[in-house]
Formats: C-alpha cells, sequence, structure tokens
C-alpha cells in the first residue's frame, strides 16, 4: 500500500470521472466549439455570479493571465509573502506582466484592511503604481487556513475607495467554502476575477477556471494563448471537473477531517515541536530542532508513506480524495508508533 500525502494533486481519475470523459461531447475549443467546455465555463460562472468564465489547463496560468488582465508594467501587487502567485510561480508576475510584489508580513498567509492600506504605494511617480491586491485562500503556505470573510470585505473596501482591482487565488477555495460554511456567491460578489482550481481537492486529471465579470475578462482569451494556453479537443477535461463539481466538492469534509486526527496524533509526539492549527486538509507540522528532517521523511517513506519537507524543520501532509479510510488507519498507527 503507497500512501501518498506529499499534495492533493497527485489523485487520479474515479472510474466514474473517467466514464464521464469518455463520453464528452467535444469540440474545437480554439474555434469555441467545445460544448462540454463552454458548459463548465457557464456553470462555474454562474455558480460565482460571474459572467464570464475561461478554462485554463493550470491555475499558474490562469492566476498569471488576472494579473495580465489588471496590471500594466512597472505597476504593483500587494500580496502575501506566502502568496502562490510569489513564491511559486516562477517569477511569472514579473516576466509575463513586468509587475513587482509588495509582500505584507501577515499570519498564515492572510493580512489585514489595515495592512492593505498601508502598502499601497504614494501616487508620487517614482513609485510603482499599485493596481492590484490579491489573496490566497485557503493558504498553502499557511497550512491550508480559511481567511475571516468580513476581513476580506473590509480589504474590498479599501481596494474600491483606492481604485484597485480585487483577485482570488482559490486554487483550494472549494476547501474554504467546506470548512467556513460559506457560499460561491459571496466571493463572486466580493472579488474582481477569481481562479479555482479542479485538480486539487476535486481530484481533476487538470484543469482550473478563470472568472470575472464581461468587462474585465474580455482580454483573457488572448492572454491565454500568448501563454500557450489555447487547446482544441479540451472537453474531455472539461467533463471531469463538470463530474467533480457534481460528485466531490462535500466530500472535502472527509478530508479535513482526516487532516485533524493525524494533527493529533503528531501533536502528542516527542519529536513535534508543535502542530499549526489544522482548519481544512492541510497539516504543516515542525520538528525539534534535534530531529534531522530528513531521516524523519525517510523512516515514513520506509512504510510506504510519502510526505514533503518545507525545510526549516517543517513538513506538510495533504490529505485528497484517494486516501482512504485504511490508508488513513495506517498512518494513524505508523505515526503513533514513530
Amino acid at each position: 500500500m503507497i500512501i501518498d500525502l506529499r499534495s492533493d494533486t497527485v489523485t487520479k481519475p474515479t472510474q466514474a470521472m473517467l466514464e464521464a470523459m469518455m463520453c464528452a461531447e467535444v469540440g474545437d475549443d480554439v474555434f469555441r466549439e467545445d460544448k462540454t467546455v463552454n458548459l463548465l465555463e457557464q456553470r462555474v460562472a454562474n455558480m460565482f455570479g460571474k459572467s464570464t468564465a475561461l478554462f485554463f489547463p493550470s491555475g499558474t496560468m490562469a492566476n498569471q493571465t488576472a494579473i495580465k488582465l489588471h496590471t500594466q508594467p512597472g505597476e504593483q501587487v500587494i500580496c502575501d509573502k506566502y502568496a502562490h502567485i510569489y513564491n511559486y510561480e516562477s517569477g511569472g508576475a514579473a516576466f509575463n506582466s513586468g509587475v513587482s510584489c509588495k509582500l505584507i508580513d501577515g499570519t498564515r498567509g492572510m493580512f489585514t484592511a489595515k495592512q492593505v492600506k498601508e502598502a499601497i504605494n504614494p501616487t508620487d511617480y517614482w513609485y510603482a503604481k499599485t493596481s492590484l491586491v490579491e489573496v490566497e485562500n485557503t493558504t498553502n503556505k499557511g497550512g491550508g487556513a480559511c481567511w475571516d470573510f468580513e476581513e476580506l470585505k473590509k480589504i474590498k473596501k479599501v481596494c474600491r475607495d483606492n481604485n484597485l482591482g480585487f483577485h482570488l487565488d482559490g486554487a483550494r477555495l472549494w476547501n474554504a467554502l467546506i470548512a467556513k460554511q460559506e457560499t460561491t456567491q459571496q466571493y463572486g460578489d466580493l472579488f474582481d476575477t477569481i481562479s479555482v482550481c479542479l485538480s486539487k481537492g476535486l481530484g481533476c486529471p487538470v484543469g482550473s477556471v478563470l472568472l470575472g465579470d464581461e468587462q474585465i475578462m474580455k482580454n483573457a482569451l488572448r492572454i491565454r494563448k500568448v501563454f500557450g494556453g489555447n487547446m482544441r479537443q479540451i472537453g474531455y477535461l472539461a467533463a471531469a471537473g463538470l463530474y467533480a463539481l457534481d460528485n466531490h466538492i462535500n466530500r472535502l469534509a472527509e478530508d479535513h477531517n482526516k487532516a485533524k486526527e493525524i494533527g493529533e496524533v503528531l501533536s502528542k509526539l516527542s519529536v513535534i515541536k508543535r502542530v499549526e492549527p489544522i482548519e481544512t486538509n492541510i497539516v504543516i507540522f515542525e520538528l525539534n530542532n534535534d530531529v534531522d528532517e530528513n531521516n524523519f521523511v525517510k523512516k515514513l517513506s520506509k512504510k510506504n508513506i510519502h510526505i514533503i519537507s518545507m525545510g526549516n524543520h517543517k513538513l506538510r501532509i495533504v490529505t485528497h480524495l484517494d486516501y482512504t479510510n485504511d490508508m488513513h488507519e495506517n498512518v494513524l498507527q505508523v505515526l503513533r508508533k514513530i
């Protein structure tokens, strides 16, 4: 039994998802003639109360397109120091859009409206023009933490008062919606653009969707083409997304419960310094300074349990669709004895 807890991106399509994919009605999406992807885009747009959505091969490309839509070269994006767009998108904000990032020193990837207001550059011409505020929900490096929606509303007001765009990297937004019992419509009302991922918690093989109102999204298709993201018969992939929306959202609560149970076991181990608060499906924990993190990972690997190191004695476990109850019991037993 191989138990892969490195990420929720390691899942494989279920048999039912594969059957839905094979039955998809497809066409050439470059000509906008793929009925299944058109259906997926319209459905996601409707879920969030937006007029327009566009399918992307990756969340990174969706985020990078959003940055391009909101900014001009030489301008600046406000985001947290843990933000995916800053840490894990290969410097794409600078490379693709020619913008810099003003990093906020937040808490677990989250910050306040007051911090946003303080981060906005003066209007003097020798400063980079602040154009966009970006948040990530849930926060990856923050251990799957969920934002306080009331604080997001306050940040929206700051954006509105200062004529700033507001983008949500919602790669794991589905997890936040389940954990906080919030709705897609709430987020659609708040953000100018939103990217949501289908290949993490929802178990699809590939794909993200970027959505917004018609005015902000009018150049999204062209930018996707510039980034090399045009595709042909992608209805096969879109069908997986439609199936996931019908069948894989509510079950995320199972992943959250398993993550919390893992955290409870870890917190009782003498080799663990601390376990960060667990709200969703990500467990980040820190080893004692005298514990070698590579040896810890190798010890688990010998038991066919694979996790990932984040450096500085921090390790990460991510529960997901393919992590079964039997696997879970095995992991708990191994951890108790480690």
